[in-house]
């Protein structure tokens, strides 16, 4: 987890943390073995927002969830979380 901000609200009332995730890894491309990195926006509403707010920077987490359009007129991907699992060591 490369960035987490604080917890807001909805104008409904719904509690929502965002965060950024940062992935890197070895991956297999037609045959070659090529490093791969990238970042991804990830949002969590209702109870996953408070854990995710307490989540510390720079942590391991596994995740679930779905991508989605940020808005109707932003169409970069967020990854809305499902499940955080904090792994071991943080």
């Amino acid at each position: 987890m490369a960035e987490v901000l604080p917890l807001r609200r909805t104008p409904a009332g719904v509690p929502v943390a965002s965060c950024v995730l940062a992935h890197e890894s070895k991956q297999v491309e037609a045959g070659l073995i090529r490093d791969v990195s990238m970042e991804v926006h990830a949002v969590a509403l209702g109870e996953l927002a408070a854990v995710l707010a307490s989540a510390v920077p720079g942590g391991a987490i596994r995740a679930t969830g779905f991508l989605a359009a940020k808005s109707q007129r932003s169409r970069n991907p967020v990854l809305h979380l499902n499940t955080i699992e904090f792994l071991e060591g943080n």
